[in-house]
């Protein structure tokens, strides 16, 4: 059976928000008629396509089958809506980013205020997850990460390379025993990531270091550099993030010095969109020149 547009946009939209609530919010559409679509669809294809749970709505093998299928007429239905736009005009319409929050915080706030001020009509959405984004289900239009992805039908850009360096406060600095080499750092409070809840490799910093215990501890990289500017320790920062850190410093410099990546990664349909084209030129742009103008900062 045939499933039509409008039933195929209400089923995306659970399937992305994996809740009623958020989806009918984003449809402006009342939860329990989005419910009652989705159990006519259901019944109308004899198949089901959610497992309802405490945690949301969860697309089944079913589900994802036709997700996958929905997401291509999505996309034919954008191109079919969707003109290149003109340099006078300007983007327009909602783009969401994800981005891990170190980039959130410190990068794309002010990369996406210049872009929106050279485009007056355009809604720019940051979201700032401790993990890895799923684009299929429509979290983010495009999504900053610090490796590429290896399976998924996404493209992948690198962005630019940005350092990392051990860093205290200089309070701290003063305060505690003086940090020498790599060894003393057994008599000082390490801050770090959670070891469990370290959601990509490339982010396990600690173990380059050799640092066992990490006494203050948290997933968000917001909160490792506000303990490290209170005083609360030692930990690793991104270079891009000291300027906006005054009387933070960075350690062991010959010793400790660390390189990562971000990449762009964009559902693969969005880069024949002129729009998705032309503002991820923008956003990667925007990036490199800002991690280039903070590090020489440091």
């Amino acid at each position: 059976m045939a499933v039509n547009w409008d039933d195929l946009r209400l089923f995306l939209a659970v399937a992305q928000e994996q809740s009623l609530s958020a989806a009918g919010k984003r449809l402006r559409l009342d939860p329990a008629t989005l419910g009652r679509r989705v159990a006519r669809l259901e019944r109308d294809l004899k198949t089901t396509l959610f497992v309802r749970s405490p945690q949301g709505y969860l697309v089944t093998e079913s589900g994802a089958r036709l997700m996958e299928q929905g997401a291509a007429v999505e996309h034919a239905m954008r191109l079919a809506t969707e003109t290149t736009p003109s340099e006078d005009a300007g983007l327009s319409g909602q783009i969401r980013v994800g981005a891990p929050d170190g980039a959130a915080n410190y990068l794309l706030p002010q990369v996406c205020a210049r872009i929106a001020a050279e485009n007056p009509e355009l809604d720019i959405q940051i979201v700032a997850l401790p993990r890895v984004f799923n684009l299929s289900r429509r979290e983010a239009d495009m999504a900053v990460a610090v490796s590429a992805p290896r399976a998924g039908r996404t493209t992948v850009q690198k962005i630019t390379e940005y350092r990392l360096h051990l860093a205290a406060s200089d309070g701290y600095l003063n305060d505690q025993p003086q940090i020498k080499s790599l060894s003393d750092l057994k008599d000082h409070r390490v801050i770090g990531y959670i070891p469990d809840m370290i959601f990509d490799s490339e982010l396990d910093y600690l173990a380059n270091v050799g640092v066992s215990r990490v006494a203050l501890a948290s997933n968000s990289v917001s909160v490792q550099i506000n303990w490290i500017r209170q005083g609360g320790g030692v930990g690793v920062m991104h270079d891009f993030a000291l300027p906006m850190t005054p009387g933070v410093t960075k350690i062991l410099t010959d010793a400790v010095s660390l390189t990562r990546s971000f990449y762009l990664i964009q559902h693969e349909v969005d880069i024949r969109t002129p729009r998705m084209v032309q503002f991820a030129e923008m956003l990667v742009g925007g990036i490199r020149s800002e991690v280039r103008r903070l590090e020489a900062m440091t």
